[in-house]
């Protein structure tokens, strides 16, 4: 598995069969800024999405129509996309399971808001913030937590999944922060390597991913802190 941080929550997955983005925020991601969208999204088969907000759904339209992917969402969200002429959309809730070539998608649990504000001054409630568990045929399966705090039902993600990667969010302020996190990871996951997001793109948030990584000291789980637009193997 191939996996490329695209700044803030956006990430790449190549896996043998797809092509996955999940939450493609991409034009005014201060994260993204100065990277290649076109090869950012080139030969993109799927987009996963955790929830409703601007900083998540990003270029989902723009880029469904472009490359003719799939789009996952939970079913409000799905609803609204296929108002904007979305095609290609599968739609779920929480618990729920979706099975692809290649990988399946479960929906989880989050800790957050999902409501978002759009040109037209209108407030669309779409759905409940989720975590996305992704199982992969023969390769590594991966947590995406969405936008979260902590909760103590992540043992139960845990006791379910067994994910063996975890992408955190650490940033603060709209989700939980650096040390948070890092007990998250330590009381309810079995991660081998977490992966830190959600930091380091808006002022507001946290800039470095420093607090989770000596959160993390003296675990056995592996902790790489990506930088933008540079793949890696896992």
């Amino acid at each position: 598995m191939k996996i490329t941080w695209l700044g803030h929550a956006a990430f790449r997955l190549d896996i043998a069969k797809a092509s996955i983005l999940i939450d493609p925020f991409l034009t005014g991601n201060p994260g993204f800024a100065g990277l290649d969208a076109k090869e950012a999204t080139s030969g993109v088969t799927h987009i996963l999405l955790t929830h409703g907000h601007g900083d998540h759904v990003g270029d989902t339209v723009q880029l469904a129509n472009e490359t003719g992917a799939t789009v996952l969402a939970n079913a409000d969200l799905a609803a609204w996309l296929g108002s904007k002429r979305v095609e290609k959309l599968e739609m779920g809730n929480t618990g729920g399971t979706i099975g692809f070539d290649g990988f399946s998608v479960t929906f989880t649990n989050a800790l957050h808001s999902s409501a978002q504000i759009t040109e037209d001054g209108v407030s669309h409630a779409l759905g409940n913030a989720n975590g996305l568990m992704i199982h992969v045929e023969g390769d590594a399966s991966i947590l995406h937590m969405g936008d979260t705090d902590i909760f103590s039902d992540m043992k139960l993600i845990q006791e379910l999944h067994q994910p063996d990667i975890g992408l955190v969010p650490i940033g603060d302020r709209f989700t939980m922060g650096g040390a948070v996190a890092a007990l998250a990871c330590q009381r309810f996951f079995d991660f081998k390597t977490a992966i830190p997001c959600h930091y380091g793109s808006f002022p507001i948030i946290d800039q470095t991913p420093e607090k989770f990584v000596l959160g993390m000291e003296g675990t056995r789980t592996k902790v790489l802190t990506p930088q933008a637009g540079i793949s890696f193997e896992v």
